[in-house]
């Protein structure tokens, strides 16, 4: 494959062009912070004006954790399935339109392992081969990349994910997740995810970092909180759509009848 520029001016030019529904994101952190802010004593919420408004202001990096069963050999050599604590740093940015996930982003820690991982998803009809492309920009590369200016692209380290897993929502691709990686992420101003389409043309996804932070090195937020901000998202966003839908028709009828007044002419 001829070199395409994974980096750099041209992925800024891209990026420029991607549709996010950033607001809506938003929505979800702020609604899951909220409800863990019942939770904490009135004194502690009182003491710390600041610091919650500054989570408002921050993106939809999320920590979501759970309980599942994972399977491993045991000593004997026979598998063994044993109840562990998964947690997903996450954050995943909507199309506001349709409803549909533009680009997610999580690093996956798994109780008893060494070792997180990055987990990133991009929607279907992806060149599968090439996989996916990332780089941790730096505030001060991601500001240039806000405003469409050059980045140096020896500056950059690149990261290399392979897909593992397709299914109708999009395609993910993951890679282990160094501690240098976890810091530069924590350090990071944005990271600038690239993956080939099937025409061959490369398409950047950008995820900002600001918030994640906070997100991985605090606790979970309320399952049940995020899950019911979620949902409701999607009824603002099933509205959204029955709005357009609408206003398309009586465009329609509008432009029908303004023909059929030419025609009597």
């Amino acid at each position: 494959m001829a070199n395409i520029g994974w980096f750099g001016s041209g992925v800024a030019r891209a990026a420029a062009g991607v549709a996010v529904a950033f607001g809506l994101q938003m929505a979800i952190s702020g609604a899951a912070l909220a409800q863990q802010g019942k939770s904490q004593p009135k004194q502690a919420q009182q003491s710390q004006p600041k610091q919650a408004k500054q989570e408002q202001k921050q993106s939809a990096w999320v920590k979501l954790c759970e309980k599942a069963q994972i399977a491993h050999m045991g000593k004997d050599g026979k598998p063994v399935r044993e109840e562990k604590n998964i947690c997903l740093t996450h954050h995943e940015r909507l199309d506001g339109n349709t409803g549909m996930v533009l680009v997610s982003a999580a690093i996956r820690d798994v109780e008893g392992m060494d070792k997180e991982h990055l987990m990133i998803m991009v929607p279907l009809g992806m060149a599968i081969p090439p996989g996916i492309r990332a780089a941790v920009y730096t505030p001060e590369q991601w500001e240039k990349a806000q405003k469409n200016e050059k980045i140096d692209e020896s500056e950059l380290k690149p990261i290399s994910l392979h897909y593992s897993l397709c299914h109708p929502a999009g395609c993910t691709a993951e890679v282990e997740a160094s501690k240098e990686l976890i810091e530069s992420m924590k350090k990071g101003g944005g990271l600038m995810v690239l993956a080939i389409n099937a025409n061959g043309q490369p398409i950047a996804f950008p995820v900002p970092l600001d918030g994640f932070t906070a997100a991985h090195s605090g606790p979970p937020v309320d399952n049940k909180a995020y899950a019911e901000a979620r949902s409701q998202l999607m009824q603002q966003i099933r509205q959204r759509q029955a709005e357009l839908v609408k206003q398309a028709q009586e465009k329609q009828k509008a432009a029908q009848k303004e023909k059929a007044a030419e025609k009597k002419k």
